[in-house]
């Protein structure tokens, strides 16, 4: 079956329930689900529910859409999203932004943990990325057979800066500092060695995660409008000595939930 015609089928499951079609479409990075708690009037509906849509794995994520109005825009929302790490082909992750977009999404929030690189950013940080670095060795637009999908785009501008100077605003009037910088994508799910990040930050990465850089990539194919956020919730490896755990994500994400709420309100009103 066709990519547009698995498009097709999930949107015609999702597409009834919904009122009025969703502007701004919003990926919950790890422990940040808690986001799209903040929707008004929501409709969820479970992966499950959705033809072709894969199960997340990943803790803390939730596996659900959630549609509804947030600051006065109509959102929807990833609920929990998928990684290359579970298994799944890079053209799988971002189907559900495809179905997202073919809905009627034209903006797309991305946010993510991501361990620090640049030795200036702390945990608990938040990120605003100006550009990135797919390290993963694969491509969401590699899809097979179907030439006529295939497209080239521009990633110059992938991030877009309108955005980002909307996202600084926000920040400043929530009092929230925003770092900015490149994040550098990786398949995982391990975690980096010291070698790794020493190389990665030779090569001008300021963060480091395991996802983003597909939806990002599919965006720009899409001609959507993009900002990336990554919660900074450990040091990468070899710049303390300390083990690294996932487990970090969800404290450091509590730790900052008001500022961050605030931040996203502030931000998506004046979408």
């Amino acid at each position: 079956m066709s990519l547009n015609s698995r498009i097709a089928q999930a949107r015609a499951v999702i597409q009834p329930r919904l009122e009025t079609p969703p502007q701004v479409a919003l990926i919950c990075g790890s422990g940040l689900g808690g986001l799209a708690e903040h929707i008004d009037a929501p409709v969820t509906i479970n992966y499950e529910e959705i033809p072709h849509f894969k199960t997340v794995g990943a803790p803390g994520h939730k596996g659900r859409l959630v549609f509804g109005t947030f600051a006065g825009q109509q959102v929807v929302a990833m609920q929990g999203r998928l990684h290359g790490y579970e298994g799944n082909t890079a053209e799988e992750v971002v189907f559900p932004l495809r179905v997202m977009h073919a809905l009627g999404a034209r903006t797309l929030i991305v946010t993510n943990a991501a361990g620090g690189i640049n030795t200036d950013f702390e945990v608990g940080d938040v990120m605003l990325i100006i550009d990135h670095i797919n390290f993963t060795g694969m491509n969401p637009l590699t899809i097979g057979a179907e030439q006529e999908l295939y497209r080239f785009p521009d990633m110059s501008h992938a991030y877009t800066s309108e955005l980002r100077h909307k996202a600084l605003a926000a920040a400043e009037t929530c009092g929230m500092a925003l770092r900015q910088g490149v994040y550098i994508g990786v398949r995982g799910p391990s975690f980096e060695t010291p070698a790794e990040i020493r190389a990665f930050r030779v090569w001008g990465a300021d963060a480091v995660g395991m996802s983003t850089v597909f939806e990002a990539i599919t965006a720009a194919s899409l001609g959507m409008e993009v900002l990336g956020l990554s919660l900074i919730t450990n040091m990468a490896a070899g710049i303390f000595d300390a083990p690294l755990a996932g487990g970090e994500v969800l404290e450091v994400s509590e730790a900052i939930s008001q500022k961050l709420e605030c931040f996203m309100a502030k931000l998506f009103a004046d979408l």
